[in-house]
């Protein structure tokens, strides 16, 4: 095979993905539309292509425990939600069309979403949220930020890697050791930030009584 550099993975630090999911505008339809897009988007670490296909009847019930995502071959996968993205659905859900074929995140004709405008909308959030988090400036935030920015986080809360790969529909775990190695080597650059210890001279000194006695003998 074809050898390649592979991209380091960007992803985003709790507190950064907290600001960019509180920067839509609750006051507008689309603001509260967007909220909760963001929310299940980093949740479950879809790709973009299976949240805009995303319908109503993909919610387990209506108390919203879990998504039914349609990943790549036909393959479907069911993700558990948190209780704070769960409550962030249903009420969403009071506010558009809950019939089973209808989508769960529509556009103001009330239609799917595209890619183009979840991406839209993710980049309008990510503006605002630059105003109070400088360092997200130096990111390049996409979609796949998020996606990535569920599995790092996953990773470092102790998840297995072969539940990760089930969690992000990756058919090879060999696809998600990926995780692991940006993980390490953000471990490695703390470490090198951190001041190494200094060898202490341990060799025994004997006292001068134990020079007098030498030189008696």
């Amino acid at each position: 095979m074809k050898r390649f550099d592979q991209p380091a993975l960007t992803y985003l630090s709790l507190e950064e993905i907290e600001i960019i999911l509180s920067a839509p505008d609750q006051s507008t339809w689309s603001g509260r539309r967007d909220r909760a897009l963001l929310a299940t988007m980093y949740n479950t670490g879809a790709r973009v292509s299976e949240i805009v296909a995303l319908k109503c009847m993909d919610m387990e019930n209506k108390q919203c425990a879990s998504l039914l995502l349609h990943g790549k071959g036909r393959k479907e996968r069911v993700i558990p939600i948190w209780k704070k993205t769960s409550i962030t659905l249903r009420q969403w859900l009071s506010q558009i069309d809950q019939q089973p074929q209808c989508p769960l995140f529509p556009n103001r004709y009330g239609k799917a979403m595209t890619r183009s405008g979840v991406e839209k909308q993710l980049q309008a959030a990510v503006a605002v949220a630059c105003e109070s988090s400088p360092s997200i400036r130096n990111k390049k935030v996409s979609p796949h930020t998020l996606r990535h920015t569920t599995a790092m986080h996953l990773l470092q809360a102790g998840v297995d890697l072969s539940v990760i790969a089930l969690w992000l529909g990756h058919e090879s775990i060999t696809t998600t050791h990926g995780y692991m190695q940006a993980d390490i080597e953000m471990k490695r650059q703390a470490l090198s930030k951190m001041k190494e210890p200094h060898d202490v001279d341990v060799r025994f000194k004997p006292s001068k009584e134990v020079f007098a006695f030498l030189d008696a003998l």
